[in-house]
C-alpha cells in the first residue's frame, strides 16, 4: 500500500498542519463544535499576535461544506487576505509583536561606515540612525528586486510613482514603511505616532507624504476582468496622487470618525449623546443608528426673546430678510447632529494620517510579485525585516528567481481581480448567514462569466505543462495563475448547482473539472464522490424525457457510477483519504447491481489496521464552571455531570507530585514508569527527524524553488513536485537509512548547524542530540525509511495527524531498542481520518502503535 501512495498535493486539510481532535479542545476553542462524520476539516489559523500588523479587517471564518471551504479575510479594497500563503509556509516563524520591534531598536547599531545599497545594508546589518533603517531597506529591497527582473509588470504611470518614491527623503520613506506595517487601512493619530528618535521633523515627513504629485497618463486601457466591471473604488491611479491622506480632508461621517476613539473616549462621548452600550462595537452601532435617525436642534439659532432688539441694534444695516437668511444658513450648518459629533471627535483625536489606497495597493502588488505569494500579507515583509533581529540563520542555497511567472501586467491585474471575485462568492456562501436565492443566482452568473476565460487559460496552461515547465515546477507556479482561482470559483458553482437541484448542470461541471489535471488536484476525490452520487441517484431521471426513470436506466447509471468510483480509485492524484468512501460506494453499488461475488472488488488488503487498545487510569479533576445567564450574571453549575464537550480535561500527574496536567502528560508519565522515554510531540519528532535526514536534499538546487534568500524549505515541498524531482537522491537516502545510517546523518547535521540554529522547516533544535541518536538506534532502519518516504511524498498532508506520544527504550524486546507511538483519547474523543492513516502506515512498517484510553478511576471536584 505504501508503494501505491499518491505523491500529489492533496487534502492539506488544507493547511500546513492537522488540528488536534476538537473534543480535546487542544486548540483552545471553547465554542468548537464536534467534527461531523465523513466531513473533512480545514483549519487555517492566522497569527493575530501583532497589534501593529493585524490585517485591516477581521479574519472571517466560514463554515465547512462537502466541497471544502477556504478561509479569507477582506481588506479595505475588497481583496481577500489569506491567513498563510504557500511561500509564507517556507518562511521561518518569527516574533512580529511590539517586543520584537523594540528588540530591533536595541539591536540596530549606529555606524559611520559607507552605507552601500539596501541589499548590502540588510545583509551586513549596517545602519546609521537618521540615515538608514532596516525597515526602509527591506521595503526597497523588494521593490528593487521586482523592478530589476519584472519591470514589465507595471505601466508607465506606476513606474512614475516608483520614481517619486525613490525621490522621497529618508524620513518620509521611514514613516510610510512603518505605517505600511501597521493597520494600513486605519487612521493613525499624528500626536501618538512616536518615531521621534528616527524622524527629526515629523511634520515635514507628513507634509511630504500628503503632497499631491502629478502622474503621466497610462497607455494601458482599463481592463475588464471576468466577474467585475471595474476595480474597487479608490484602487486605480489617476492624474495625481498622494502617498498619505489627512483626516481633515477626508473624514466627514460619524461612522468613520467614531472608529478613531478608544473605548474610554467613546464612553464619554456616548454619555453626551445619550446612547448606550458596553462594548466598542455596541457603542459604534448605537452612534450609527443615532446619526441615521436624529438631527440637532440648531444651537446657533437659539437666543433669548428679549435679546432680539439688542442684536438688531448691533447690526443696524441688516434687514429682516437678511437676518432670516442668516438664521436659516446657520441652522443648516449645524442641524445635522452628525457634523457636531464629527468635529467633537476630531478635536479629541487631533489630526490623523492614513496611507492612500491606490499607492498602497500598488506596493502590495510589488510584494505579491516579490514573495510569489498567492495573497500578500504584511507578515511576509515583517519576516524579512525581523529574521535578522531574531538572529535567524537561513540555510545556504542558490536563489533562482524566475521572471516568467506572470507573463504580463494584465495577468497580474486579472489574478488580483479573480481573488476579489472569489471573495464575493465566499461572502455570499459563508460570511453572511444563509444564502438568499438572489445571492445564489449571482454566484451562478459569476461562474458563467468566468467559465469561458477558464477554458482559455486551461488550454494555455496545458501547453506550458507539455512544452515549457521543467522539473515539475508548474505544480506550484500555476497557483499564481488566475485559472487557479477560477477553478475554485467553478468548484463553488458546482456546489450551488447542487443546492438548487440543478443536478444535470452540476454533473456536467464536475465532469469538466475532473477532465483537467492541473488545478486543485486535492479536490479530485471530492469531485469523484459527488459525481458518483449524482449518477447513482439523479441522472437516470434527468436523462429520461418523461422525468421518470425505468429500472434499466437506473441500472445503467449505477454502472456508470461504479465506473466513476473505479476511475477515482485508480487516479494517482486522488489522496488515499478519499479511497475509503469510494470503496464503500463500490461495495454498495456492486450489491445493488447484484454483481457476482467472484467479480466484486476485494479491498481487504488495504483495510486500515486497527491499533492495539490499552487503558490507563488516573485521577481527573473537575472544576465548577460559572455559566453566564441571559442577563449577563454568573451562575455556578452544580450539576454532577457538567458538560465537558470541547473542553480539555485536567488530570493529576503522580510523577510530578500530583500536580495538574493534561491527559497526554498523565499518560506519558505512566509510560515512563514502565521504562519508556518519550515526548508529547504530535509529530514534532518525526518532522525533526525528516529535517535532519533530508537536509541536503531539501536545499539542493532545483530551478525556481528558492525565490528569496529567507526560506526554510523549497516552495515545492508541499506539492506533488517535490518527490519525483528528487527521486534518485531520495531513494539513495532511504537505502542509507535502511542500512542503519540515520545516526551518522543526524550527528553530521547537528555538528554543522546546531550552533547557528539554522532555520529548517519542521526542525526543532530543542530536542537533545542524545535523545535523537537513541531514537535513530531504536528505530528500525526500514521502518524509519518508510516513514520518511511517506513524508517526502506528501509532506503537506502527513506533516500532521501523527499520534500524540513518541516513545522509545533502549532495552526493548530481544534486548534491542524499541519505538512505540501512542494516541491518547479521553472520553467523547475519537480518531480522525489522518490519525487512522498514520496508525496504518506505522503498523505496516512494524512500529508498535497503541490507542491509549484515559479512564478516570477517581473524579475530584474542585470549587
Amino acid at each position: 500500500m505504501l508503494q501505491q501512495c499518491s505523491t500529489a498535493d492533496h487534502n492539506r486539510m488544507l493547511g500546513t498542519r492537522i488540528p488536534h481532535p476538537k473534543s480535546t479542545n487542544y486548540e483552545g476553542d471553547e465554542n468548537s463544535s464536534p467534527r461531523l462524520v465523513k466531513r473533512l476539516r480545514r483549519e487555517e489559523t492566522g497569527d493575530t499576535s501583532d497589534i501593529d500588523s493585524i490585517a485591516a479587517s477581521p479574519l472571517l471564518r466560514p463554515k465547512d461544506d462537502e466541497y471544502g471551504v477556504a478561509e479569507h479575510a477582506l481588506d479595505d479594497a475588497g481583496i481577500p487576505q489569506s491567513s498563510q500563503t504557500d511561500l509564507e509556509t517556507a518562511l521561518p516563524p518569527v516574533k512580529t509583536d511590539q517586543e520584537a520591534i523594540d528588540e530591533y531598536e536595541a539591536y540596530r547599531a549606529g555606524q559611520a561606515e559607507e552605507l552601500g545599497d539596501a541589499k548590502d545594508r540588510l545583509s551586513k546589518s549596517k545602519w546609521v540612525r537618521g540615515k538608514s533603517s532596516i525597515y526602509v531597506d527591506a521595503f526597497n529591497l523588494a521593490l528593487d528586486t521586482v523592478l530589476e527582473d519584472e519591470k514589465h509588470l507595471f505601466d508607465e504611470t506606476e513606474l512614475a510613482l516608483f520614481e517619486f518614491w525613490k525621490q522621497l527623503n529618508y524620513e518620509a520613506q521611514y514613516l510610510y514603511v512603518r505605517l505600511f506595517l501597521r493597520k494600513t487601512a486605519a487612521w493613525h493619530r499624528i500626536g501618538t505616532l512616536g518615531y521621534h528618535s528616527d524622524i527629526a521633523d515629523l511634520e515635514l515627513a507628513i507634509t511630504t507624504l500628503r503632497e499631491k504629485r502629478c502622474l503621466p497618463e497610462s497607455s494601458t486601457e482599463l481592463q475588464r476582468n471576468p466577474g467585475e466591471l471595474e476595480p474597487p473604488k479608490g484602487t486605480t491611479l489617476g492624474a495625481d496622487f498622494t502617498f498619505a491622506d489627512i483626516s481633515e480632508d477626508h473624514i466627514t461621517t460619524l461612522e468613520e470618525a467614531s472608529s478613531l476613539l478608544r473605548l474610554d473616549e467613546l464612553k464619554v462621548l456616548a454619555k453626551d449623546a445619550k446612547v448606550q452600550g458596553k462594548t466598542k462595537a455596541e457603542l459604534l452601532k448605537a452612534f450609527r443608528r443615532m446619526s441615521n435617525k436624529q438631527t440637532g436642534i440648531g444651537w446657533t439659532t437659539l437666543r433669548r426673546v428679549d435679546s432680539s432688539g439688542s442684536v438688531e441694534s448691533a447690526n443696524p444695516h441688516s434687514g429682516p430678510d437678511e437676518d432670516d437668511a442668516t438664521s436659516v444658513s446657520g441652522q443648516n450648518e449645524v442641524t445635522n447632529r452628525d457634523s457636531f459629533f464629527v468635529q467633537k471627535i476630531l478635536d479629541e483625536t487631533g489630526p490623523c494620517i492614513r496611507l492612500s489606497l491606490a499607492p498602497l495597493k500598488l506596493f502590495e502588488r510589488v510584494h505579491l510579485v516579490f514573495y510569489r505569494s498567492t495573497e500578500w500579507t504584511e507578515k511576509s515583509l515583517t519576516t524579512i525585516i525581523l529574521a535578522r533581529i531574531a538572529r535567524r540563520n537561513f540555510p545556504e542555497y542558490i536563489v533562482s528567481r524566475s521572471a516568467n511567472i506572470f507573463a504580463s501586467r494584465s495577468l497580474v491585474v486579472e489574478f488580483e481581480a479573480s481573488l476579489r471575485t472569489q471573495f464575493k462568492i465566499d461572502n455570499i456562501l459563508e460570511f453572511n448567514g444563509k444564502p438568499t436565492d438572489e445571492g445564489l443566482q449571482h454566484i451562478l452568473d459569476l461562474c458563467d462569466e468566468v467559465y469561458p476565460r477558464w477554458k482559455i487559460l486551461l488550454a494555455e496552461e496545458q501547453h506550458k505543462e507539455d512544452s515549457i515547465y521543467q522539473s515539475g515546477e508548474g505544480a506550484y507556479l500555476r497557483r499564481l495563475s488566475p485559472a487557479w482561482v477560477y477553478t475554485r470559483i467553478l468548484h463553488k458553482g458546482a456546489y450551488v448547482y447542487g443546492k438548487l437541484k440543478h443536478h444535470k448542470r452540476e454533473h456536467e461541471l464536475l465532469t469538466e473539472l475532473l477532465g483537467q489535471r492541473l488545478f486543485h488536484t486535492s479536490r479530485r476525490g471530492d469531485w469523484y464522490q459527488r459525481k458518483a452520487l449524482l449518477e447513482e441517484h439523479y441522472m437516470a431521471a434527468l436523462s429520461s424525457s418523461t422525468g421518470q426513470a425505468d429500472e434499466a436506466a437506473r441500472k445503467h447509471w449505477k454502472r456508470i457510477a461504479l465506473q466513476t468510483c473505479e476511475v477515482g480509485l485508480e487516479d494517482p492524484l486522488v489522496h488515499i483519504i478519499h479511497h475509503y468512501d469510494l470503496q464503500k460506494r463500490v461495495k454498495k453499488l456492486e450489491k445493488a447491481l447484484k454483481v457476482a461475488k467472484r467479480a466484486q472488488h476485494d479491498f481487504s488488503h488495504v483495510r486500515l489496521v486497527a491499533p492495539v487498545e490499552v487503558e490507563i487510569t488516573g485521577v481527573r479533576i473537575e472544576k465548577d464552571t460559572v455559566e453566564t445567564t441571559s442577563n449577563g450574571s454568573g451562575r455556578r453549575n452544580s450539576s454532577p455531570h457538567p458538560t465537558r464537550r470541547g473542553q480539555k480535561t485536567i488530570w493529576l500527574d503522580p510523577a510530578e507530585g500530583n500536580g495538574e496536567c493534561s491527559v497526554e502528560a498523565m499518560c506519558l508519565s505512566n509510560y515512563r514508569l514502565q521504562g519508556w522515554k518519550g515526548y508529547h510531540s504530535e509529530g514534532g519528532i518525526v518532522r525533526t527527524l525528516f529535517a535532519y535526514l533530508f537536509y541536503d536534499i531539501l536545499f539542493e538546487y532545483v530551478p525556481n524553488v528558492f525565490q528569496t534568500p529567507f526560506q526554510t524549505c523549497p516552495l515545492d515541498l508541499h506539492t506533488d513536485a517535490f518527490y519525483p524531482s528528487r527521486l534518485s537522491e531520495i531513494n539513495h537516502r532511504l537505502i542509507k537509512i535502511g542500512n542503519g545510517g540515520a545516526g551518522e546523518i543526524i550527528r553530521s547535521i547537528w555538528d554543522e548547524h546546531h550552533e547557528r540554529k539554522t532555520c529548517v522547516v519542521g526542525l526543532d533544535w530543542s530536542f537533545e542530540l542524545s535523545d535523537l541518536l537513541e531514537i535513530a538506534e531504536c528505530f528500525d532502519g526500514e521502518a524509519l525509511g518508510t516513514v520518511c518516504k511517506v513524508m517526502a511524498q506528501e509532506y503537506g498532508q502527513r506533516g500532521g495527524g501523527m499520534p500524540d506520544l513518541f516513545l522509545w527504550r533502549m532495552d526493548g524486546k530481544g534486548g534491542k531498542g524499541e519505538v512505540k507511538i501512542a494516541e491518547v483519547k479521553s472520553e467523547n474523543d475519537r480518531l480522525m481520518d489522518t490519525q487512522r492513516l498514520w496508525i496504518h502506515v506505522l503498523t505496516g512498517a512494524g512500529v508498535g502503535v497503541e490507542l491509549c484510553h484515559a479512564v478516570a478511576e477517581e473524579v475530584r471536584r474542585l470549587a
